[in-house]
């Protein structure tokens, strides 16, 4: 039997293949050291995914290389030049201003992962920003990244968490500085290819085009044209993954064209938010002034993105061959979507009345303003007993307006052969008990700026696994409090 070997943080098998890249894809940066920094969380199951041993990362350790103290045998930092549209207008000037790409680390299942340090201090491409992220947006992408995962939805994770005793101003206030590590086998966004295309280094587009085929699509090098089967993947990954943020009742809040992955991961969290009630007018981020990056706009926009994707391959690929990609992503979408709903209400078989069984239910959801993810979840025990029937009237305004739907619901449910027991044990994989909802990141924060990091590692044990009950924090997967509404979320969140 073999067994697989763990490694310490000085034995990582690093091997940089961006930095093989010509040297003006990016610029070679040191990280600038965090005053005083302290481990505040070490994410076990990332860990086991680099290869590392758990056991052998002490918190000292962690903290001086992840703070910019120390730097890894093999590691190679550089900051990725790219540039991307930004509420909708394209920005030249944009590239790694707070971030660093560490290097990229060959696990021992021959998987290439990218670590980057967020938070590594000042960069070329920072322009007026001081490179540094605040322990309040860094504890949230910490926890929302984790919490993705548990939900099934394709995500960056991270590693570690550090805090630090330095101070940086947002918002108006001083707080305090830390970093997150982020593990992703890609970093490469829309962005990049943007940054060829407006330059016109039409040949430095197809040696990105050629890496990226080579280290993420090599299946499309067989294709007739791996750049236009690879632009068709790429749509359809990211079809799939926006259609489980509407799912979900996840809002990004920032989708600019330079957060966008081109593995089709969510990626670059901000501002985001789990609606706490479904309306599909939802602004996360309190800058989106014009509400360009609201709930119900998020499928429209991503197409939008990869229009702007698609713009720069025409050195590559035929427009009509583009256009007819773009053009099958509505309906990919459209499917992906009723696909995760018919899984969240049980529907283990396929009729065409489920469209409309669906949209009816999401307009009852708008009318009623109901918590979505609270509403499948007892969805999962509903067997027609007037218990279950009561625990569903209680999420909405006027429990009638239920009537109607369930009805039909129930008739569906008779056409197909599962069982009750099969039909909830299959649900309740897809219906978790708990979401990532703003006031319990908020919670965390508070009492991580107070010194007491307990809540942001059991919010991270809670979310991975979110279908499992837990009594601890049974009052999580009920109604938000009141003081919830009143969080406010910006670019700096």
């Amino acid at each position: 039997m073999n067994t697989m070997i763990m490694h310490t943080l000085d034995t990582l098998s690093f091997d940089n293949s961006y930095t093989e890249l010509p040297e003006h894809f990016y610029q070679r940066v040191s990280p600038t050291p965090l005053k005083s920094p302290y481990l505040i969380s070490l994410n076990t199951e990332v860990a086991r995914l680099l290869s590392l041993d758990p056991c052998d990362l002490t918190p000292e350790r962690l903290a001086e290389v992840f703070a910019g103290h120390e730097s890894l045998p093999g590691a190679d930092p550089i900051a990725m030049k790219y540039t991307g549209h930004q509420f909708g207008v394209y920005n030249p000037d944009l590239g790694d201003g707070r971030g660093l790409l560490l290097g990229e680390v060959i696990n021992e299942q021959g998987e290439r992962l990218d670590l980057h340090l967020k938070g590594a201090g000042k960069t070329p491409f920072s322009r007026f920003g001081d490179g540094r992220a605040v322990l309040r947006s860094s504890i949230r992408e910490y926890l929302v990244s984790e919490a993705m995962h548990g939900l099934g939805i394709p995500t960056t994770r991270a590693l570690c968490l550090v805090g630090s005793e330095e101070l940086a101003m947002r918002d108006g206030r001083m707080e305090p500085c830390a970093t997150v590590l982020r593990v992703t086998p890609c970093h490469v966004r829309f962005g990049h290819f943007e940054y060829f295309y407006y330059s016109r280094r039409h040949d430095d587009l197809k040696v990105l085009a050629d890496y990226c085929l080579e280290r993420y699509f090599p299946d499309c090098l067989q294709q007739d044209n791996p750049y236009l089967a690879m632009f068709k993947e790429v749509t359809a990954r990211t079809a799939k993954l926006v259609a489980q943020w509407q799912g979900y009742g996840f809002v990004h809040a920032v989708l600019n064209t330079d957060n966008m992955s081109l593995i089709g991961e969510t990626f670059d969290y901000g501002p985001y938010s789990f609606m706490d009630s479904y309306k599909p007018n939802t602004i996360s981020n309190q800058n989106d002034h014009k509400g360009r990056y609201a709930f119900a706009q998020q499928p429209a926009v991503v197409h939008w993105n990869l229009a702007c994707l698609a713009q720069t391959l025409l050195t590559l690929v035929d427009k009509e061959a583009l256009v007819a990609v773009l053009d099958s992503y509505p309906a990919q979408y459209e499917q992906a979507f009723l696909d995760l709903m018919r899984q969240r209400l049980g529907l283990l078989t396929a009729e065409e009345s489920d469209t409309q069984l669906v949209e009816d239910l999401l307009q009852l959801f708008t009318q009623q303003a109901v918590d979505m993810n609270r509403f499948f979840r007892r969805l999962n025990g509903f067997d027609g007993s007037e218990d279950s029937l009561t625990k569903l009237m209680q999420l909405l305004q006027n429990p009638a307006a239920l009537n109607d739907w369930l009805l039909r619901y129930e008739q569906r449910l008779t056409r197909q052969p599962q069982s009750h027991a099969e039909r909830a044990e299959q649900m309740n994989q897809v219906n978790p008990e708990f979401i990532l909802r703003n006031y319990m990141a908020q919670e965390a924060i508070s009492a991580a700026t107070e010194g007491d990091f307990t809540l942001v590692n059991d919010l991270l044990s809670l979310l991975r696994n979110p279908s499992e009950p837990n009594k601890q924090y049974a009052y999580y997967a009920e109604s938000p409090p009141d003081w919830a509404g009143a969080i406010c979320l910006t670019c700096s969140s």
